[in-house]
């Protein structure tokens, strides 16, 4: 079963994410700060991550992630609410894999990680 952290300072948006994706089959980890997050991280690492862009230390936790050994092979997804060119920028930068507009509903993270799950 594929690992999936949502890392997201709301808790509806980590509940209501942890409950569609673990529908499509995946086991859903959470953290309400990036430092939680990053300690996660550091114990096991999962296969994807969501990160909102709004989270404090967001950039830096992708960063701390990616220096993470086997880091580099975890999938980032960062989670931003418009598509901001700069905010993407700053995420593609510190090693976010692809981008996620949020607010997301069911139909959007089934698509979106579907294939995901499955090749697990």
């Amino acid at each position: 079963m594929q690992r999936m952290m949502i890392a997201d300072g709301s808790d509806v948006v980590r509940k209501v994410g942890k409950k569609i994706l673990s529908e499509i089959g995946f086991l859903v980890l959470e953290a309400a700060s990036a430092r939680e997050a990053l300690m996660r991280c550091e114990v096991e690492l999962p296969n994807i991550i969501i990160v909102d862009a709004g989270l404090e230390g967001a950039i830096d936790l992708i960063a701390n992630i990616r220096a993470l050994p086997e880091g580099k092979s975890v999938l980032i997804y960062y989670c931003v609410v418009e598509a901001d060119l700069k905010t993407m920028m700053a995420g593609k930068r510190a090693g976010a894999n692809d981008f996620l507009l949020k607010p997301f509903d069911r139909k959007i993270l089934t698509q979106m990680f579907t294939d995901k799950a499955i090749a697990a």
